[in-house]
Formats: structure tokens, C-alpha cells, sequence
């Protein structure tokens, strides 16, 4: 009869179930617990037990050596006094397996009775003196920094040896900081801030004063309407610079770009589930499991899952997604490996208000406006359903000891089944129009590679060399239609706030006219990079690029019309030299990098418009010190955007190609593990960005889609490495923000006020569960991110996380 009380729909209290909405996701784990329960109480009566310690060669306890049993999956972590255990093992004879980095492992037979426990007594070969420095050697690494990549040259270089700069945010850090969202992952590098939320693929975000978005998957093409959820990333790289060269342009920004790597099966039975629950209705749990399929252990699979629910701090609003992320390896001998992963999400939700102010107010803060920072301005019964489905899969056959081919392929279709929905605060400052948007859109995008990578010597110089080739193609298909549904007061009590829901929404759209429109557009491109070792220290990398664009334009089956049909040419090229003042640990580099974009078009005297482009020169240098346990990059660069389309003074009606825009900055990360168990991350940024030669409202003045000119960011976080309280820990850090213009031109200025936002965590880590506290907002902040949008953000919320581990 428990059991039963357990799995069914029982009473939750009300206020209870709108803020914590654990319902569902409780009853799920009870299900799970008591189907445990009963197999872990037969499991007792059909196993073994093995209990050991483990001492090295002086007699002295070895700690955390790693025990594993060769013939199962079973394995555990010895403690400070050397006492290992080993549950629920099947009868039988066994090889017991004694490692620890650095050292060879030692074996000794075992065999395991029903109901019985085994004793075992292992004796390392090496001192307590050896082990420790092993120990030390191995707790030097910085577990922050992890910069090696296969991804932003597309072939394998280090840090130190790439001329561009980049940050990673890896799956540690991610963990610890209880991250849900791409945002809170990003908020640890520098110079990236977050401009819309909710406006696919994580959201936009400045890098380098231009909109920049998470549109890579796996270094191939992948955007998503979706939200980005962080249950499936091993790490996020952030390239800085145009990166048009090996990226292309057409899902890359002259700020530079977000490449998601997904995480990869892995040769061991592992997993882990995770529920998290906090303010505004979090409720969140996640799944990752990996297996071995077969006994060579040459198929591997792993799928990650996550289930959340995530309500408002306003009146109304909440996102519900499902989101499934299996993958498949499979090496087919020591030539060819084969990996195949998907990502599929359901979601469901609302779709926040943008508030666009108007040149020519009278007021130029949101705190001027006397904006309600909690009214959402919609109903929960408008949503909008955002389906995704994402694969990627990955060839790799060894041609030699010197040459490898790589075939990657990949697909991605997302939909947006709903309304955007969009304020205009009116001139008065006290009212605002709610306009909605309704109708379907649809995208489409395949993506094939074939890339051929080489490392060689031509005499005494290394070469390391990648040829590819690369065919995108992106189609769009869309029906949108208009609506001014209603004014409504922008602060206050007014009876009309609530006229707004689907049923008197229905009823509106019931008369307006929809647009049909498909747009498709192929990207045919060859590429080829050579990273060359003129000495050991002095390395330099030669790029180019030739890009073919042909978009087939924009068909109206309305008016049965296609329009905007063209085809366009460009050339990319990048230089990048680097000189180790000190090899792998002091790096000098600069580079010269090329991004563009395609442009439709002609002027008055019908020249056709040529791609728009971005130069960077940069220069600065990298660090890796103390045996990584301090790692920097400090850099300046200056970005120059040509042919820049602004409206032609002698003609009016017509655009011509001679403006410009300025970009140019400093930044400084630094990433160091200064002793064990403390952590820093931390970085700053200084932009300075404006149009030249532009519209005359525009000339001279800061783009609005720039962001902050200064941003900061700071993580610090402490865990104790030994004794009982091994594995308790803290952080604490946030961000920094100047003041931001979104509206930024002679005519007016509207600003977003600078703020420090603070978090804060705690957690308990543990070989077989982690338990974790955070606070977002620690002082309950209010402030407003946005470019030409007023957007306020989460207030202080407290959250909790349960992980068990097997």
C-alpha cells in the first residue's frame, strides 16, 4: 500500500507546488527508489562483498588510489586511511586492480562468496614519499583551463601554439556553479554579455561589440530556435575575431562565435543523476548514462537526458523542455572510428515581451519609466512550441602515420510554432502598444565536411595542415502575421492588463493577413590552413578561404513572386605567427583574421554590392605557468568593418557601400589553481566600438548592438582535498556591467543602468553523490539587459541539487 501512496497523484499543497513544482519529478523518484530499494534487498542475499586496504611500500595508508575489479564495471576510490569497499559483486573469481596516475598498476585474485565479504590487504610497491609526489605532480593541473582543442583550428593545437584567442567553459565548471542555461555558462568569459534571452540557440550575446550567437555544434552548423541545455556539453569554446576562414559566415559574427561540444561515449560503465530544484518554480533532472555495448568495448553509447520545468519571477511566464541526447561510437579497427549523436528537444512555453523605447523620449532609464519590473504583459495560456532535432555524425579513417581524413555531416531542423511578442513604449513614456506576431517558422540546415589533416616535415620544418572542403545549405520557411492587439499602461493598475489571452487572441488574428515565404541558400566553400614549425619555438599559421554564396531568394506564394535572388564570391584570408619566449609555457602572438557577410543589392548606378568585411589585427601574449596551475591571455585588437551599406545622401532611395565601423579593445583572462582546492576565474574587457562615415543620426556614435563597453567577471571557489570534510567546497563570484546605450544616435539616448551582479554556491562532492546550494542575485539586483529592448532580469533565487553517481 506504500508503495502505491508513493507513485500516485497525491495532495501537493498549493502555494507548495507554485514555487518548488516537484510533483511529478517526485513521484518519478519515488518510483525509481522503491524499485531500488526492492532490488538492492535481493541483491544483498545473491552477492559478495569486498573490503580491503591499501598501504604503500612503508607501511604508510594510500590514499586515492583508484580499485577496480578488471572482469565488471565495479570500482571505488580508497579513503585517507587506505579502507576501500566494494558492494553487491556476483560470485565468482576476480582480478582486483590497483591504479593511480602516474604509477603501474598492480593486480591481485580475488574471489567473491555469496553473502560473505572478502578481505583484501594490497601493498603498493611505491613509498608514501613517491606516491605524494606523484600526487602533488598530478594535483597541479588547473581543472578549469581546458584549452587544448580539435575544434578552432580543426585540427589538434595547443593553446600556446594557436595565434587566436579563445576561452573554454568546461563541464567542471559548469557543475559547480549549478549552471541551467547557456547564459550561466557564458557569464564566465570575458567580454561576452548577454543582449536577448530566449531568442534561439541560448540567446544573443556581444563579443568584441557585434551579436554573437551559439550556432556551432561539434564545429559544424547547428542553430537552434530551442533553448541550448547544458546537460549534453563537455565544454563551450569561444573564439574571439572574425572567424570566417575555417567557420565560414554564414553562423559566425565578426565578435566571433560558440562552438558547443557535446560530450562522447567513453570505454567504462558510468553515470549520474541529477535533481534540481529552486525559486520560480525550478524543477529540474537530468540524466547521463554510458555504457560499453559490446565486450572489446569498440561500440560505446551514451545518452544524456533532461527534464525541466521553469516558472517567472513575473505574473505570468513559464518554459517547459524534454531534451534526449543519445550518441553512438563505434571503431571499426585501428584505421576507421565512427561517432553518431543527436540532440532532440520538446519545449514548450511562453514568449517573453520585448519593450522597444522610441527616439525622442522624454525620459532615458527604465526607472524613469516607472517600469513594473514584474508584469510579464501576457497570459500562460499563449505559448509557443519549439521542436529541434540535431545530428551530427563524424568519419575518421587513418590514411597513415601522417594523414587522417574526417568526414562530418550534419543536420539540424527547428521550428518556432507560436507568437513573438513585442512592446513599443509610446511617446508620454506611460503606455505601451503590445504587438504579437503570430505564425509558424521553420528552418532547415545540412552541413557536410570533408576535411583532410596532415602532420609532416618538409627537412627540419613540421607542418601541420588541413585541406577541406565544405557545402552548407540553410533553408527557411515561414508565416508570419500582425497584430497591434491593445495599448495598455506601462505601470499601475489598468483593467484592460488582462484582456490579453488565447481566446480573445484567436479572436483578433481570426481577420489578419498572412504572409507565405521560403527562402533557401547554399554555401560552397574550400578551405586550407597550414600551421607551420619554422623552429620549435616560432610557429606561424597561413589560412584562406574561397566562399561561394548563392541564395535562390525569397519565394511569395501569396503572390507567387521570387525576389532577392544573387550569388557572391569572397576570399578569407588569415596570418597568425606565434614565438614561445618560453616553450609551452610563454607565448607571443598576433594575428591577422577575416570575417564577412553577404550582401544583396546594387547602388543608384546598379553596381552590385560586394560582401561586407571585417579586418582584425590583434596581438598580445599567452601564458601557461607553474606547471599549468596559472594560465592567462591578455590581448588588443582592433577590428575594421568595410563596405558598410548606409543611405545614399544624393539619392535617397538607393544605399551605397562606403561606411564603416570601429572595434577595437583589450582583453585579460586568467584561469589559476593557485593552490589545491582554490580556484579562480576571472576575466576583463574594454571595448570601444563606433560607426564612421555612416547615416548622419548614427556617425560617430556606439552601436547599440555593441553592449557594455566594460565588463568583468570573477569565480573563486575553494574545496578541501582532505580529511572528513574531503570534497566540501564554496564559490562565490558575478559580473560586471557598465552602463549601456539602446538607443544610441543624435536624436536620442535611451540607457540601461551598469550593475554587479553577485552568485554564490556550496557543495558537498562525493565519489557515489554531490550535494549543491546556490544563490543567483545574491542582493537582489534589479537591472535590464537588452540592445534596442528594455529585457529585466531574475531577481535573487535559491536553488538545491541531489546528484547520485554510479
Amino acid at each position: 500500500m506504500k508503495s502505491l501512496l508513493l507513485c500516485s497523484n497525491t495532495r501537493t499543497p498549493a502555494l507548495f507546488k507554485k514555487h518548488i513544482n516537484l510533483t511529478t519529478p517526485f513521484r518519478w523518484l519515488g518510483c525509481i527508489a522503491l524499485i531500488f530499494y526492492f532490488q538492492f534487498s535481493f541483491a544483498q542475499q545473491q552477492t559478495g562483498t569486498i573490503h580491503g586496504t591499501v598501504k604503500t611500500s612503508d607501511g604508510k595508508p594510500a590514499e586515492s588510489v583508484t580499485i577496480s575489479l578488471r572482469e565488471t564495471h565495479a570500482g571505488t576510490t580508497a579513503k585517507d586511511a587506505g579502507n576501500f569497499h566494494l558492494n553487491h559483486i556476483k560470485p565468482g573469481n576476480y582480478t582486483l586492480v590497483a591504479s593511480f596516475i602516474g604509477l603501474a598498476s598492480q593486480t591481485q585474485q580475488v574471489e567473491v562468496k555469496a553473502g560473505e565479504t572478502t578481505l583484501v590487504n594490497l601493498v603498493l610497491t611505491e613509498s608514501s614519499q613517491q606516491l605524494n609526489e606523484v600526487q602533488i605532480k598530478e594535483t597541479k593541473n588547473n581543472k578549469f583551463a581546458a584549452k587544448k582543442s580539435d575544434y578552432v583550428a580543426k585540427m589538434p593545437l595547443d593553446n600556446l601554439e594557436n595565434p587566436q584567442v579563445y576561452s573554454t567553459v568546461d563541464k567542471e565548471l559548469i557543475q559547480e556553479q549549478m549552471v541551467t542555461d547557456l547564459n550561466g555558462a557564458l557569464k564566465n568569459v570575458p567580454g561576452v554579455t548577454l543582449l536577448l534571452q530566449d531568442d534561439g540557440s541560448g540567446g544573443d550575446f556581444a563579443s568584441r561589440g557585434f551579436v554573437t550567437d551559439s550556432y556551432l555544434r561539434n564545429g559544424m552548423a547547428a542553430y537552434m530556435q530551442s533553448t541550448v541545455d547544458p546537460a549534453n556539453l563537455e565544454k563551450i569554446e569561444v573564439l574571439k575575431g572574425p572567424s570566417a576562414t575555417l567557420f565560414g559566415s554564414s553562423y559566425t559574427s565578426y565578435g566571433g562565435l560558440f562552438n558547443r561540444v557535446t560530450k562522447k561515449p567513453f570505454d567504462t560503465f558510468k553515470g549520474e543523476v541529477d535533481y534540481t530544484a529552486g525559486g520560480f518554480g525550478l524543477s529540474r533532472l537530468t540524466l547521463d548514462l554510458n555504457t560499453p555495448v559490446n565486450t572489446d568495448k569498440t561500440a560505446l553509447f551514451r545518452i544524456n537526458v533532461a527534464d525541466e520545468h521553469d516558472g517567472t519571477f513575473k505574473d505570468a511566464g513559464f518554459s517547459d523542455h524534454v531534451f534526449v541526447a543519445p550518441s553512438f561510437s563505434y571503431k571499426v579497427n585501428d584505421r576507421l572510428s565512427i561517432l553518431i549523436d543527436a540532440e532532440i528537444y520538446s519545449q514548450n512555453g511562453t514568449v517573453p515581451f520585448r519593450f522597444f523605447p522610441e527616439v525622442g523620449f522624454k525620459v532615458t532609464t527604465p526607472q524613469q519609466l516607472h517600469f513594473d519590473y514584474d508584469r510579464s504583459f501576457t497570459n500562460n495560456d499563449i505559448t509557443a512550441s519549439r521542436p529541434t532535432t540535431s545530428v551530427y555524425s563524424s568519419v575518421n579513417y587513418k590514411i597513415s602515420d601522417q594523414w587522417k581524413s574526417q568526414t562530418n555531416v550534419s543536420y539540424t531542423n527547428t521550428a518556432n510554432n507560436g507568437n513573438f511578442s513585442w512592446a513599443s513604449v509610446l511617446p508620454g513614456d506611460t503606455k505601451v502598444v503590445r504587438y504579437q506576431n503570430p505564425g509558424p517558422d521553420m528552418t532547415t540546415d545540412y552541413e557536410v565536411q570533408e576535411n583532410v589533416i596532415g602532420d609532416f616535415k618538409t627537412g627540419s620544418i613540421r607542418h601541420r595542415l588541413i585541406v577541406g572542403l565544405d557545402l552548407l545549405s540553410y533553408t527557411e520557411k515561414s508565416s508570419f502575421g500582425y497584430l497591434a492587439f491593445d495599448t495598455v499602461s506601462i505601470s499601475g493598475p489598468d483593467p484592460e492588463y488582462g484582456a490579453l489571452n488565447a481566446n480573445s487572441l484567436n479572436a483578433k488574428l481570426a481577420g489578419v493577413p498572412y504572409s507565405s515565404d521560403k527562402n533557401t541558400q547554399y554555401d560552397y566553400a574550400a578551405y586550407a590552413s597550414d600551421v607551420i614549425n619554422l623552429t620549435d619555438k616560432f610557429i606561424a599559421m597561413l589560412s584562406l578561404r574561397v566562399d561561394r554564396f548563392d541564395n535562390r531568394g525569397d519565394d511569395n506564394y501569396i503572390a507567387d513572386t521570387t525576389t532577392g535572388k544573387y550569388a557572391q564570391t569572397a576570399l578569407s584570408p588569415k596570418l597568425g605567427l606565434v614565438y614561445q619566449l618560453l616553450k609551452d609555457k610563454v607565448s607571443l602572438f598576433g594575428n591577422y583574421m577575416n570575417g564577412f557577410q553577404n550582401q544583396n543589392g546594387s547602388d543608384h548606378d546598379h553596381n552590385p554590392f560586394k560582401p561586407q568585411e571585417a579586418n582584425q589585427l590583434e596581438g598580445g601574449v599567452k601564458l601557461s605557468l607553474l606547471d599549468g596551475k596559472i594560465t592567462s591571455t591578455i590581448s588588443y585588437y582592433d577590428i575594421k568593418v568595410n563596405n558598410v551599406l548606409r543611405t545614399d545622401p544624393d539619392f535617397p532611395q538607393f544605399e551605397i557601400q562606403n561606411g564603416t565601423q570601429y572595434s577595437k579593445g583589450i582583453e585579460g583572462e586568467v584561469i589559476a589553481n593557485p593552490f589545491a582546492g582554490f580556484n579562480i576565474v576571472a576575466g576583463y574587457a574594454h571595448n570601444d566600438s563606433k560607426y564612421e562615415n555612416i547615416d548622419a543620426t548614427l556617425d560617430g556614435y556606439r552601436p547599440v548592438s555593441a553592449g557594455p563597453a566594460d565588463v568583468a567577471n570573477l569565480w573563486l571557489s575553494y574545496a578541501i582535498t582532505k580529511g572528513d570534510a574531503k570534497g566540501l567546497g564554496f564559490g562565490f563570484g558575478g559580473n560586471y556591467a557598465c552602463k549601456n546605450n539602446i538607443i544610441n544616435e543624435s536624436d536620442g539616448v535611451f540607457t540601461l543602468p551598469a550593475y554587479t551582479v553577485l552568485n554564490t554556491t556550496a557543495f558537498y562532492d562525493q565519489p557515489k553523490y554531490r550535494i549543491g546550494l546556490k544563490v543567483d542575485n545574491l542582493t537582489n539586483k534589479e537591472y535590464w539587459v537588452g540592445y534596442d529592448t528594455i529585457i529585466p532580469q531574475m531577481p535573487r533565487r535559491l536553488s538545491a541539487t541531489l546528484a547520485v553517481k554510479f
